[in-house]
């Protein structure tokens, strides 16, 4: 490999590292400001969904150029979470729906309960 090219991936893993952690930093300041069960899922989910990615992408690029490792680990725990949490958002987002918790609405509607409300009409 051209040095170059070392310090091109260099400089795009330390993007990416840096592009992680302010992701992950905003979704903490997120959980912390945002009013309501449903905005902070959404702020812890998000957000870091892709800044864990970013860091582990950026580790993985560091493993691959310095240490001529191909970790597959990394590339499973990419996949990994990028595939379940979103799901498992979703999966509490309804949950506390159907124990009652009601979203903060100050200029929308309840989407979902709206949704229940015409499920229950057509029976």
């Amino acid at each position: 490999m051209t040095e170059i090219t070392e310090i091109i991936i260099n400089i795009l893993t330390i993007l990416l590292l840096l592009t992680g952690t302010f992701l992950i930093l905003s979704a903490a300041v997120g959980m912390v400001r945002f009013p309501d069960l449903y905005t902070r899922l959404h702020a812890a989910t998000k957000a870091p969904t892709l800044g864990i990615a970013c860091v582990l992408t950026g580790a993985f690029l560091f493993l691959y150029v310095n240490e001529s490792i191909v970790s597959g680990k990394l590339l499973l725990a990419i996949v990994f979470i990028l595939l379940t949490s979103p799901v498992a958002a979703h999966m509490l987002g309804r949950a506390a729906h159907s124990q009652g918790i009601k979203p903060i609405l100050k200029h929308r509607n309840d989407a979902y309960q709206e949704a229940i409300d015409n499920k229950r009409k057509m029976k």
